[in-house]
């Protein structure tokens, strides 16, 4: 589920990455009460297939909900059945997103793109959060042993972006691309008081990382750049979409210019 922010990014970024010869099948994970579903009906003419843990929020009249607990099963679908997968607002949901993620590979066809979406724990006002109390924007503490009273709304699984592309690319997937659905107009006054020292401090522990512990090479290098883009810190909603190759094997990293921090 999402905003209509949300759903007017997925829908921009689905535009941008379709093929010449279009999409047939799409698969909505968490889809809600449908209404990426009813987008993307209208934007790509696909057929929609629906995965959620209940068929109680369905608003679409006669769309099948296909109920499954990701949370301790895979997805109900055969390999390589959709030309598009989207989870908006979902990863932070599950416990074991890296498993999902192996799921969504499965049941894309070759040359078919996932699209998530998930609060973005790396933007200056949930970062300052965390520094004050521990927890991210949208996060919070969680009841033990009582999930009906989660007061974030069953947010249990904060991802950043490194980590979520990490696992995309682990699973599979390439041609990894990010953007945030739009910039909070809160965080701009916090940049500009600390953009010097997030890029001097950046900086240097990019330089421990790469001289010291070797934990940085041609391969993670643009990942970890964008933990710090501009867009990054200011950002709302992140959203990571990849595709799954056309052959089937692991893909190959590709070589970044430099291994220099970029904005």
């Amino acid at each position: 589920m999402g905003t209509e922010t949300i759903y007017r990014a997925a829908v921009e970024i689905a535009r941008e990455r379709r093929g010449a010869a279009g999409w047939k099948r799409h698969l909505d994970i968490g889809a809600g009460r449908g209404e990426l579903v009813e987008r993307f009906r209208s934007e790509f003419g696909v057929v929609s297939s629906v995965c959620d843990y209940t068929d109680q929020l369905m608003r679409i009249p006669g769309q099948k909900v296909d109920i499954a607990n990701l949370n301790q099963e895979g997805l109900p679908y055969p390999d390589q059945t959709f030309d598009v997968v989207t989870a908006t607002e979902v990863v932070e949901h599950l416990e074991h997103y890296r498993e999902t993620l192996r799921e969504i590979h499965r049941v894309l066809k070759p040359g078919g793109v996932a699209i998530l979406s998930t609060p973005n724990i790396l933007n200056l006002n949930s970062r300052l959060r965390f520094l004050w109390f521990g927890y991210g924007n949208l996060f919070g503490p969680l009841p033990v042993r009582n999930s009906a009273l989660y007061s974030t709304g069953g947010h249990i699984n904060p991802v950043s972006y490194f980590y979520l592309a990490h696992s995309m690319m682990d699973a599979g997937f390439d041609e990894v691309e990010w953007r945030v659905d739009k910039v909070q107009r809160s965080s701009v006054p916090k940049l500009a008081l600390l953009y010097l020292p997030i890029r001097v401090f950046g900086a240097l522990a990019w330089r421990r990382e790469v001289k010291r512990f070797k934990t940085i090479d041609a391969a993670n290098a643009p990942l970890v750049s964008a933990m710090n883009a501009t867009r990054m810190l200011l950002g709302r909603t992140l959203f990571v979409s990849a595709r799954r190759p056309e052959l089937c094997a692991q893909p190959a990293a590709r070589a970044p210019r430099s291994l220099q921090p970029q904005a």
